[in-house]
């Protein structure tokens, strides 16, 4: 009896013990089963970052443009020790990387660790190719983390790391072209547009979507592109084409830098505008930077003086002036006016010239710049003829061109133009301020059949399927009467035949203008340095430009005078537009 029940007791003992070990192997599948073990993911994602758009000039180079830049990761733990030198010498040699740099980089580095930043995309391909020989070549092993006990195999990656904007004309076209500053979004280094054109297009420039492929991958992390697979297209930003030459650019930047040294200047403008269009040949200065490498040295070049700098234009108002008193049927350009020998008194201010003429017809007044027949011939304009003509000439306004941060100059108030010496001044081109862009804008009316034009600098934007879009064009204002217009174009090409502007005269083209010199002032007071400016328009049997020069702050003796320093350039800049064809002289025309 005693002997069955130890029996019984053995067996139901062996049935615990096999249920129990049946319910710990149970347990353990369930727990493998749930694990976590980190294993390699069988789907794969990368991201292609769409890029900044290029900015072209109109003969077809790139002056702005990106590149992707990648980074190099590596797991030091999955390298074989046996096979660090083999892995070193490889990816030097596809990478361009200093050996003994990344011979310390590894040293000093366990467990993932970036090689480099910066790889340009050629490289990159490179790379990622080699990435698949070192798993063929064993120079990859897998390592199990004592930790966890688990197992991994990363080799090399190569990810993007953001994008990098050239400029391989290195300082032509700027400030115009303007440059970008760098920003962090998601997780990718982007560039943002800050002045000049790179800020004004912001929105176009700019990258739209980044491409996302998503698949199965295979043992080097490519994914494999099959049925399953789903991609989406990278959109980058819009292309935007200038209206300028790079060639005419390059051209006339040399010649402002020859001049700026000759005459002892703190800088120099050119612009060439389509007088019946707006667009820009060339809007070129002498203070350049490059966009690549900004030092401290060139803070005082970032800002585009031709739409930021103010300053009282002087004599080239005067042409203005009469084209006002024309429209009013105020004067006659045949009228003979008493100048008084060169000294006029209006009040309690001396006006006087250079010139010490008793009298002059009102065109010749404008010919030899007579301060003393401007002020005189002003004051038949009442208060808002000259206020409001001022104004629809362009004055105290945004010249509409497509650049960031234009100052809009500052003309009296309405109520001031009831003054006298007023009047005056402003008249011949003090009391007043104004920018480069706002006189040139205002010098299309002569060119243009009275008819004011926006001037522009970006031709049409490209999309990156090929769309095009233009800019908005503002329509033209008819400022002033067709046969107004007419009779101050003569008057302007008789200022070169024999007046203050004789220094830009060229056989076989059409040209006129107008000189000014004006004084600079510090601390409210006129003090002895000088602008010398030359506006106008040149010419041939089919082309029409309105040409631009302001001098500014020459310091060499007597450059100070416009005829001395703004129209040397102006003729040295008609000079080279001959030589590249953009006016071809005629014998039929006659200056």
């Amino acid at each position: 009896m005693e002997q069955s029940d130890t029996k019984k007791i053995k067996i139901l003992f062996l049935f615990f013990l096999v249920l129990l070990g049946f319910i710990i192997f149970l347990g353990t599948l369930f727990y493998w089963a749930t694990i976590d073990r980190r294993l390699p993911r069988l789907e794969h994602t990368e991201i292609s970052h769409a890029l900044r758009g290029n900015i072209i000039s109109s003969d077809g180079f790139k002056l702005a443009t990106s590149q992707k830049l990648y980074k190099a990761i590596v797991d030091t733990r999955n390298i074989d020790p046996k096979k660090v030198d083999l892995f070193i010498k490889l990816y030097t040699l596809y990478s361009g990387d200093d050996p003994t740099k990344i011979a310390s980089i590894l040293k000093s580095n366990q467990g993932s660790t970036v090689l480099s930043y910066r790889i340009d995309s050629k490289s990159a391909k490179y790379l990622q190719e080699l990435s698949r020989k070192l798993y063929k070549l064993g120079v990859f092993r897998s390592y199990e983390d004592p930790k966890t006990g688990a197992a991994f195999l990363r080799g090399l990656s190569v990810l993007e790391s953001g994008e990098d904007r050239l400029y391989p004309a290195n300082d032509a076209i700027t400030p115009i072209l303007g440059y970008v500053k760098k920003i962090e979004q998601d997780m990718i280094t982007k560039t943002t547009g800050v002045k000049g054109i790179e800020r004004s297009y912001e929105d176009k420039l700019s990258s739209v979507q980044n491409s996302l492929v998503v698949g199965a991958r295979d043992i080097s992390n490519a994914i494999i592109l099959d049925g399953n697979s789903i991609s989406t297209r990278r959109s980058d930003g819009y292309d935007v084409h200038l209206t300028l030459s790079l060639k005419m650019q390059k051209i006339l930047e040399d010649t402002l830098d020859r001049f700026r040294r000759e005459l002892d200047a703190k800088e120099i403008l050119v612009g060439i505008v389509q007088s019946e269009t707006g667009e820009f040949l060339s809007l070129a200065t002498s203070s350049r930077f490059n966009p690549d490498s900004i030092e401290k040295k060139d803070y005082g070049s970032l800002n585009i003086s031709a739409i930021e700098y103010i300053y009282e234009p002087g004599s080239v108002m005067k042409p203005i002036t009469l084209a006002l008193l024309l429209k009013a049927n105020k004067v006659n350009p045949y009228d003979i006016i008493n100048v008084y020998g060169g000294s006029y008194k209006i009040g309690s201010k001396v006006i006087t010239d250079t010139h010490k003429d008793d009298k002059l017809s009102i065109e010749d007044i404008i010919t030899y710049s007579s301060n003393v027949g401007t002020a005189q011939i002003a004051q038949k304009l009442d208060a808002v003829e000259f206020y409001q003509g001022l104004k629809d000439f362009g004055f105290s306004l945004r010249s509409g061109i497509d650049l960031p941060f234009e100052n809009v100059g500052v003309i009296p108030a309405l109520n001031r133009f009831n003054s006298p010496i007023y009047k005056a001044t402003v008249g011949y081109g003090y009391g007043l301020n104004a920018t480069f862009m706002q006189v040139l804008k205002a010098y299309t009316v002569f060119n243009n059949n009275g008819r004011i034009v926006t001037p522009m600098i970006v031709k049409k934007l490209v999309s990156p399927l090929g769309q095009e879009l233009f800019p908005e064009r503002t329509p033209d204002a008819q400022v002033i009467p067709v046969a107004v217009a007419k009779r101050m174009q003569k008057i302007l090409l008789k200022v070169v035949a024999s007046g203050t502007g004789v220094g830009t005269k060229m056989q076989g083209l059409e040209i006129g203008g107008k000189t000014g010199t004006s004084h600079l002032t510090e601390g409210g007071e006129y003090v002895k340095v000088y602008n010398g400016s030359f506006f106008g328009f040149a010419n041939d049997a089919k082309n029409r430009y309105t040409i631009g020069v302001l001098v500014r702050e020459a310091k060499k003796n007597k450059a100070y005078f416009a005829s001395q320093s703004a129209v040397p350039v102006f003729k040295a800049v008609v000079e080279k537009m001959v030589e590249n064809g953009y006016l071809t002289p005629s014998p039929d025309i006659q200056n």
